[in-house]
């Protein structure tokens, strides 16, 4: 049942006969890995499954000896068609370049194979992207789990979700919160950081990235400067490396830094950042509350919910074609806004009895295209809006 949308889209493609090469991106735990696995029980679909990660001095030589391999297992197989699947591919340097070749070479020789490739960061498969790929293959980002897939799987209600999150593997722990919150510090976000990030890219100062990941989480849904970010890590960084820090993040599906909403591209990249993350679990895990003591707290609470909002909007972004942003204009604010070809939403997240709805009416005002909603108290309940794919707002 992981990601089965997902799944059988992959299997109708197989189906077709027609070769294709599928990249899936995306966090850690998410059921990448499972997904593929349960693709290989399908009836009437064969192929192999390798993975490149934990393999000392690992390189592209690597990569040909297990495309060749499953080239030889085609030919046995008698079958119009075999997948080949290779897991942890950012691992390998430069591992484009080889691909490239060896699928061009199956072009020629109308070689059957399909190639499915899996990474845990969307930057960081990027990078080993040294020669084109154009026109070779298509990628698929598998997000953090929904509402209704924690639904379907665990029984979740809305409030469960919202504050421990979309992991699944972490789904049966919740009743030990301690050792949940460990099990989501530790195995999942410190190992992201540093087997996604600080094993793949360049990062001078590895514990002011990890401090401005632990300052995101607690001010998620919130905008806060970079200025005011340094003066809170107490740390001789600048803006420019903060700037690159959250962007590595948000590419690991940690942390993502939301920009101003503007019709000018200028003063959108200039804005201060509205820290987002893309699974409330890692906001929740540092949180010194636990579910029942929030959820006491009318006040924290809310920006509990406003958060979840916002990962749902934040992971949906990357899977479905829309951008997202934040907007405030001096004292009118916005909570988010959707903007997919040229059509705009603000979004204002309501779950108390502050109503206050100044900043939807002014931005109405300067964008009277847009179209205006709201999540929660007298608008869509907000847990009825974790249900549904944001693309139908459009």
């Amino acid at each position: 049942m992981i990601k089965r949308a997902q799944l059988q889209l992959i299997i109708s493609r197989i189906k077709e006969k027609r070769r294709f090469m599928q990249v899936l991106a995306g966090p850690r735990q998410v059921g990448k890995t499972t997904m593929v696995l349960q693709l290989l029980t399908e009836p009437g679909i064969q192929g192999c499954y390798v993975a490149a990660d934990d393999i000392s001095g690992i390189g592209i030589s690597w990569i040909e000896l297990q495309w060749e391999t499953a080239r030889q297992k085609l030919k046995m197989a008698g079958t119009d068609s075999f997948v080949l699947i290779i897991d942890e591919i950012q691992k390998i340097p430069n591992w484009s370049e080889i691909v490239k070749k060896l699928w061009d070479a199956d072009s020629r020789e109308n070689t059957q194979l399909h190639v499915i490739l899996l990474g845990s960061s969307r930057l960081l498969l990027q990078t080993g992207m040294t020669e084109s790929l154009a026109g070779r293959y298509e990628t698929m980002y598998i997000s953090h789990w929904s509402l209704s897939e924690m639904r379907e799987a665990f029984d979740w209600n809305a409030d469960q979700y919202a504050w421990y999150g979309g992991f699944p593997g972490a789904a049966s722990l919740i009743n030990d919160e301690r050792r949940w919150k460990n099990y989501i510090n530790n195995s999942l976000a410190e190992t992201s950081i540093s087997k996604d990030i600080l094993m793949m890219s360049r990062v001078d100062k590895p514990a002011l990235m990890r401090r401005l990941f632990d300052l995101g989480c607690s001010y998620s849904g919130q905008m806060l400067s970079f200025n005011k970010i340094l003066g809170q890590l107490l740390d001789a960084g600048n803006t420019t490396t903060l700037s690159h820090y959250l962007n590595l993040l948000d590419s690991a599906g940690l942390l993502g830094g939301l920009e101003k909403f503007s019709r000018d591209k200028a003063r959108k990249r200039s804005s201060s950042p509205k820290f987002q993350v893309h699974n409330t679990a890692f906001a929740s895990a540092l949180n010194p509350y636990d579910f029942q003591m929030i959820t006491e707290n009318r006040e924290k609470w809310g920006r509990v919910v406003e958060s979840a909002v916002g990962a749902h909007l934040i992971n949906n972004a990357y899977s479905q074609d829309y951008s997202l942003f934040y907007w405030r204009d001096g004292n009118y604010e916005v909570d988010f806004v959707l903007e997919h070809k040229g059509r705009i939403i603000a979004l204002e997240v309501k779950s108390g009895h502050n109503l206050r709805t100044a900043g939807m009416v002014q931005f109405r005002k300067l964008y009277p295209d847009s179209k205006i909603m709201l999540v929660g108290k007298e608008g869509l309940p907000w847990e009825e809006f974790l249900m549904i794919n944001p693309m139908e707002l459009f």
